[in-house]
């Protein structure tokens, strides 16, 4: 995994697809990135004083920009800005099909864990409000390259508001999307992160090149 930034205070890298953030339900012996990280980093259970405190998730399928806090405070102020929705996310995507806008509001309530395969589901009632806003980078006969910012925080927003819309993540198959060999994951990746830092007050952004399935994908779109 590639780290962008460490110091006392918070940890940022480019989280690769395919790894989990915490212990996978179904593989328990597979390698996930907190323990790793907590390997070369410390572990605050050792008594140091300083480890990896999760302050948002990425799903596994999902690669890009994350930021863990270091330390008990660190954790407490990074937190609350992801509460307040201070910090600022960018992911870019690749979308099945060509939609027919150039920017799209996405404001679809979601109720999350839906069944035993754990969906995220639109509930006009039972659902929490959610909002996403897509914007199209460039677009393919077969599909789109987009940028989308989340304005909320459900899980799988961006894949169940693009599917919503009638465009789901290119091998996205939990959502709707068509078998490809194009990709072998859904193609989302967090593109940028953007917060303030919990010791200095200094705002950082990050960001991230989409790695190399995705691009081979957009690639392969283009022929």
């Amino acid at each position: 995994m590639n780290i962008l930034f460490v110091d006392e205070h918070l940890l940022v890298l480019d989280k690769p697809a395919g790894l989990s953030v915490l212990p996978d339900g179904w593989e328990k012996d597979a390698p996930y990135l907190v323990k790793l990280l907590e390997a070369e980093f410390g572990n605050p259970s050792t008594g140091s004083g300083r480890g990896i405190f999760i302050v948002h998730r990425l799903d596994k399928i999902t690669s890009g920009v994350m930021v863990f806090a270091r330390t008990a405070e660190a954790h407490r102020a990074l937190s609350l800005q992801f509460e307040k929705r201070e910090a600022e996310k960018t992911y870019h995507a690749i979308l099945e099909g060509a939609p027919n806008w150039n920017e799209k509001i996405a404001r679809f309530p979601l109720r999350a864990n839906v069944g035993h395969k754990h969906r995220t589901v639109v509930d006009p009632k039972g659902g929490k409000p959610s909002e996403t806003r897509f914007g199209v980078l460039k677009r393919y006969q077969a599909g789109a390259w987009v940028e989308a910012q989340p304005m909320t925080g459900r899980t799988h927003q961006i894949r169940v508001h693009a599917y919503a819309l009638g465009h789901p993540l290119l091998g996205d198959v939990l959502y709707g999307a068509s078998s490809t060999d194009l990709i072998s994951r859904p193609a989302l990746h967090a593109r940028t992160l953007t917060f303030t830092h919990p010791a200095t007050g200094e705002r950082l952004t990050f960001r991230t090149e989409p790695p190399e399935d995705f691009v081979s994908a957009l690639e392969r779109l283009s022929v």
